[in-house]
């Protein structure tokens, strides 16, 4: 087998965009598992890889993936959204209602904002 390329990194970057677009996430993870081991510095890998472990029902790796996304991207108004949604969906109530409004006060979209619960004073 040939050994894997910038170029053939990107193919297979695209390929698990596709895939997790065709609902198959954990396909998506397989292949974001080499891109993200040749470039661990590449957040857009990460970000991908951490939607797909979300949509995969794997929230702790998505967790783990999001939190390392906000390290290095910590003004990232959408991994602070996912990040919430990822805590929501794990009974973190409290911990998602943080991220929420720190991705709507980063990002001032209206789902963001909605999520955010600023009309209801949420805590």
């Amino acid at each position: 087998m040939p050994e894997p390329t910038p170029e053939t990194h990107v193919i297979d970057y695209r390929a698990a965009e596709q895939l997790l677009a065709a609902r198959d996430p954990r396909g998506a993870v397989k292949l974001l598992d080499s891109v993200i081991t040749a470039h661990p510095e590449n957040t857009a890998a990460r970000l991908l890889r951490a939607r797909a472990f979300f949509d995969a029902a794997q929230l702790r790796p998505a967790e783990l993936e999001f939190q390392l996304v906000l390290e290095r991207e910590p003004d990232n108004a959408f991994a602070h959204f996912a990040l919430a949604r990822t805590l929501q969906r794990g009974g973190r109530k409290a911990e998602a209602i943080r991220h929420f409004r720190l991705a709507a006060a980063l990002d001032p979209r209206p789902d963001f904002i909605e999520a955010a619960r600023f009309d209801e004073g949420a805590a």
